[in-house]
């Protein structure tokens, strides 16, 4: 289905980079966004998932985040995972740390966002990456040639992580009930879409009317 809008629209997409569901929403979520009239503005708002933290995650946290993957994959048919990463790895539970590298991107060039989220979620399910790892995190802004020594400092300035609070304030003030999630904005105000995560379809038609 192709929609055409006559006023201006804005959709927020509120996720976090290293959220298992973002991840299995990622096909749908390509084919929404090649359907949206030209005059619907996307905005990806980071809803940070995991603050910092560099304690090993304990092995109950981890026997249900594979769970969780598990149950993703029966979900969302064709969502891969790799479950090396949990042999691989050094699991923390914290997420700050590839929400400000979205941000420290952007800083740079606000067209690559959207890559380095990919460039995340990639290296953490596909590629056993640990994307709580600066190390990880600036691997990736090479690969982008970003600016190395500028997304280093941006990664963990006070600026940056400023911005992220920012971005985590609006989110709660949508009052979403957990990530991914896609709020309209109109002149009406806001309203939630219901995500179905194999159907793209069901998506644009609430956008659409």
């Amino acid at each position: 289905m192709i929609c055409y809008m006559n006023s201006s629209k804005e959709l927020y997409y509120i996720h976090d980079p290293m959220c298992s569901w973002c991840w299995g929403f990622s096909r749908t979520w390509s084919r929404v966004k090649e359907l949206l009239p030209s005059d619907i503005k996307v905005t990806y708002v980071l809803g940070g998932l995991a603050p910092d933290n560099d304690k090993p995650m304990p092995e109950q946290m981890m026997e249900y985040v594979q769970l969780n993957w598990k149950k993703i994959e029966h979900t969302i048919p064709g969502t891969k995972f790799n479950y090396s990463f949990w042999s691989k790895c050094n699991p923390v539970r914290s997420t700050y740390p590839s929400c400000r590298a979205v941000i420290a991107t952007k800083n740079q060039n606000k067209e690559l966002e959207f890559n380095m989220i990919q460039k995340i979620q990639h290296g953490y399910y596909l590629q056993s990456k640990n994307p709580s790892e600066k190390e990880t995190l600036v691997q990736f802004a090479n690969e982008l040639e970003l600016d190395t020594e500028t997304f280093k400092k941006d990664l963990n300035s006070n600026k940056t992580n400023d911005k992220l609070m920012n971005e985590i304030k609006l989110s709660q003030s949508l009052q979403i009930n957990g990530f991914p999630s896609l709020v309209l904005k109109t002149h009406n105000g806001t309203r939630k879409i219901h995500i179905d995560y194999n159907d793209h379809e069901s998506i644009i038609n609430q956008i659409c009317t």
